[in-house]
């Protein structure tokens, strides 16, 4: 039996922790200029025949302007992963997160139904209630009881995932009756997992109930997520459902030199740097790391691959 099997129906792996990569779909992540496809893809297939486990993909419009007024592109996320779950042939594929707000519920679903057949069953759907007001008021999208909307778009979400069935009447969604067909490899075993983050009371308390796996977001270190780890815990506790069942991952920035846009909270250094990083939350239980790089190029690619090889 593989070391994740049975796990939060996470994608098996024999490694203790998988590494993924954040995916440069857009100029906020490591890249000049706006990113072609064809250099998406060439990052992709590097980031896979280099061993790593997975690649995932955030979900804006837009990006506000930085402090030097320079303005974030940001390609469509599902067309880019559609595209690369039909190029690539092992590495699973994740959104990083689909803003629920953005899209009907039963679209998600069925776009994360053609995804789980497209790619074989390696598609993780990651589900969020967004944060970056413009991306919400450049398209006239209401940014208000952000929550509240989550919650009934989830229920709706991941009832039609599972089930392929959902029945459903809130105050800003409705399933009336809804079918999810066809259904894509993993049907058997209720769909496409299904990843949330969030830290506060009311998020947690969906992760505990919806989720397979529960993301911390990007963090400068092990450090800052034992708290979020034990305020999980307590989610799960309070749901009634064993803490074990759900899979912790956590997100870092890597920052190497010619670096386009360094964050506060960015990791400096070589693989060896890395992997003591990666061996820190290791050992606090979490099971996927997922990595950006900057500048997003086949040299910083290698040297995340280095770091998976010195942690084993």
């Amino acid at each position: 039996m593989n070391a994740l099997d049975g796990l939060g129906r996470f994608p098996a792996s024999e490694r203790r922790m998988q590494i993924g990569v954040f995916m440069p779909i857009s100029t906020k992540f490591g890249v000049p200029a706006d990113p072609s496809f064809a250099f998406i893809k060439e990052f992709a297939l590097r980031a896979e025949a280099l061993g790593l486990d997975s690649l995932w993909f955030g979900d804006h419009f837009i990006i506000p302007p930085d402090e030097h007024g320079g303005q974030s592109a940001w390609w469509e996320m599902w067309s880019m992963i559609t595209a690369l779950a039909a190029v690539t042939n092992r590495v699973t594929l994740g959104a990083f997160v689909s803003c629920s707000l953005f899209r009907n519920p039963g679209v998600t679903a069925k776009q994360a139904e053609a995804l789980d057949e497209i790619s074989g069953g390696r598609f993780v759907l990651g589900l969020g209630a967004g944060w970056n007001e413009l991306d919400f008021s450049m398209f006239g999208l209401p940014f208000d009881r952000r929550v509240s909307r989550f919650e009934e778009a989830l229920t709706i979400t991941s009832s039609l995932v599972r089930t392929g069935y959902a029945d459903f009447q809130g105050a800003f969604y409705q399933a009336n009756a809804a079918l999810n067909l066809p259904r894509g490899p993993r049907a058997a075993t209720g769909g496409s997992p299904i990843l949330i983050g969030g830290h506060g009371p009311r998020m947690l308390g969906l992760v505990a109930r919806y989720a397979d796996i529960w993301d911390s977001d990007f963090l400068a270190g092990a450090e800052a997520l034992k708290p979020m780890l034990a305020d999980v815990d307590r989610a799960c506790e309070a749901a009634d459902r064993d803490p074990a069942t759900l899979l912790r991952s956590t997100a870092i920035h890597c920052a190497f030199d010619g670096a386009y846009e360094p964050w506060g909270i960015s990791i400096r250094g070589g693989a060896s740097t890395i992997a003591r990083e990666l061996t820190a939350f290791r050992e606090l239980g979490v099971r996927q790391v997922v990595v950006a790089v900057d500048p997003a190029t086949p040299r910083t690619l290698e040297q995340i691959a280095g770091a998976i090889e010195l942690i084993g």
